[in-house]
């Protein structure tokens, strides 16, 4: 069974769930309050996922939230200036329902704005105690050790899966940092002979196999699928359950 991380003393199963899909309504306010008692205590979510709807559902499932429970938001997509991460922010708290958010992450860098202007501005909500942990989402090595010189860096969140391994170094980095690694987009691009044996092997969907091979790639490393279905939510889940053998990893890699 794969070994959970912690996160300012909070225990996480190294499954998430992203919801960039995710609308209110009383089906996906079902999905949540049942992932969360399902054991999944880490969410992922946007300012601008489904125009604040996610955001909106996901505070509407679940205020208050409970101590354990992680959910992680972003602002700064397309404006990466002080007053407008700012603004974004405030309007998270308020569709999360909440004075506080768990990890917030800077959503990528304004290459108008220094990373430094614009994480300053999350730092200095930091300080005020109304964001928990930063993160930051696509950045590269380099900029991930610039991101710290500002502000301490819970989770790095870029886009990797099995078939999409462009941030190799920014994986082992986070591993060597003891940084979460939030890869989005995890089951993107899978498929193939290979992957559906190994599942064949394992008595598992290639959906699970795929997310245990993101598990046994690194320590630190927190897959979040979405999706829509409690279906899928438990399936994802059961990936925690699969140990692969070096060989299985080495033919999947």
């Amino acid at each position: 069974m794969s070994e959970p991380l912690t996160l300012d003393g909070i225990e996480l199963p190294r499954i998430g769930l992203g919801t960039n899909r995710l609308t209110e309504g009383p089906e996906n306010w079902e999905l949540l309050k049942t992932a969360v008692d399902a054991g999944l205590n880490f969410i992922d979510t946007a300012h601008g996922y489904t125009n604040g709807e996610s955001e909106r559902t996901i505070g509407s499932a679940l205020a208050p939230f409970r101590e354990n429970l992680v959910v992680a938001t972003k602002g700064g997509y397309r404006d990466g200036r002080p007053d407008a991460i700012s603004a974004q922010i405030e309007e998270s708290l308020q569709r999360l329902q909440t004075d506080a958010i768990p990890l917030y992450y800077l959503h990528r860098p304004d290459p108008e704005v220094p990373l430094e202007t614009s994480l300053g501005a999350i730092s200095d909500y930091r300080d005020q105690g109304t964001i928990r942990h930063v993160g930051i989402s696509n950045f590269g090595v380099e900029q991930i050790e610039r991101a710290r010189q500002v502000v301490p860096i819970a989770a790095v969140q870029n886009h990797y899966s099995r078939t999409e391994r462009e941030h190799e170094d920014v994986v082992d980095r986070c591993a060597e940092a003891g940084i979460i690694f939030v890869p989005y987009f995890p089951l993107r691009g899978q498929g193939g002979r290979v992957l559906t044996e190994v599942a064949r092997r394992h008595d598992a969907t290639p959906e699970q196999i795929a997310l245990a091979w993101l598990l046994k790639r690194s320590p630190t490393m927190l897959p979040i699928p979405g999706t829509t279905s409690i279906e899928h939510l438990r399936d994802n889940l059961g990936a925690l359950e699969i140990e692969l053998s070096d060989a299985d990893y080495r033919e999947l890699s």
